[in-house]
């Protein structure tokens, strides 16, 4: 079933046409046969022009029907060259980008963007993290040094920061996923809240001395280390690894994106730990991994701009 592509070229060969999309997705979505969207019979007959009837409810359906692709006029087709394009560049790819490569407008490459990595929120499974995990925070934005006298803004170390900054908490077990995710201040409730959450009780946590997480010790094998005083490793102990996933987002902020709404921060954050979790899988696997996901939550358009909860 896996089809192997490194390059978009490989996989404009791997689906010539619309229909080989659809028959791909379709096996890939009913593994065990086509079973009705909306009463979920598994009696059903094929018509012409790629549709198919319920003979339990009468109903006729697609493949879209109940994917991030209903109520898409793109080809499946545009829609596969975008999850490949966003799943194969490490540090992920823009809307702009994503317009020129495909022949859409930015507006139209936004929402497909943003629905493809509504996806890796949604449906993705989160085990809780065991073993020696990692904890640190960061802050993403623009720096106060580099900002016109009139728009700097005073105050903005500690918790200060979250006035001009999105606040980010990283989780990353050795050997195992990055969590990451926004917060709304780094108070030790809020960020209580997000870790019990994440990491299972009695596991080895390495963070940094700051005094919000001094409640750690009463749940975790809670051990520091001193960047204060320039101390990054002693006797394994470490935050080193998620440091470098934390660098390796904020370049692709600086370089792919320029910059990242709050609003929609956790979409970005997601597809990035989406991506880092499978780096060891093959571009096709990964792709193949994503399409799976594709009958799942839909974002529509009205949710994305904040007309609707």
């Amino acid at each position: 079933m896996l089809r192997e592509f490194k390059s978009l070229i490989q996989l404009e060969k791997a689906f010539p046409d619309e229909q080989s999309c659809i028959e791909y997705f379709r096996d890939l979505r009913w593994t065990d046969g086509v079973k009705c969207v909306h009463c979920n019979e598994s009696k059903i007959y094929n018509l012409s022009g790629g549709g198919m009837k319920c003979g339990a409810c009468l109903k006729k359906f697609t493949v879209r029907n109940g994917t991030i692709f209903e109520d898409s006029k793109l080809p499946l087709a545009t829609w596969f060259k975008a999850i490949f394009i966003l799943i194969s560049n490490p540090k992920g790819v823009s809307s702009m980008e994503l317009h020129r490569q495909l022949g859409i407008t930015q507006k139209s490459a936004w929402f497909v963007v943003q629905r493809i990595r509504e996806l890796m929120i949604a449906n993705t499974p989160k085990p809780i993290l065991t073993g020696t995990v990692q904890i640190d925070e960061m802050y993403v934005g623009g720096k106060e040094k580099w900002k016109h006298r009139n728009k700097k803004t005073k105050g903005t170390q500690g918790y200060g920061s979250f006035k001009t900054k999105t606040g980010v908490l990283g989780m990353i077990q050795r050997d195992g996923e990055l969590r990451i995710e926004k917060i709304k201040s780094g108070k030790p409730a809020t960020l209580k809240r997000h870790i019990r959450r994440h990491v299972a009780n009695g596991t080895v946590v390495h963070t940094d001395e700051a005094l919000t997480y001094r409640w750690m010790s009463d749940h975790y094998a809670h051990e520091t280390v001193n960047h204060s005083l320039n101390e990054y490793v002693r006797d394994g102990v470490t935050t080193n690894h998620l440091e470098g996933a934390f660098g390796h987002f904020k370049r692709s902020v600086t370089g792919v994106y320029h910059k990242v709404s709050d609003a929609h921060i956790n979409r970005y954050l997601s597809a990035f730990a989406w991506r880092w979790n499978r780096k060891q899988m093959s571009t096709g696997a990964r792709t193949e991994a994503l399409l799976k996901l594709c009958a799942g939550r839909r974002l529509t358009y009205a949710r994305l701009i904040g007309l609707k909860g």
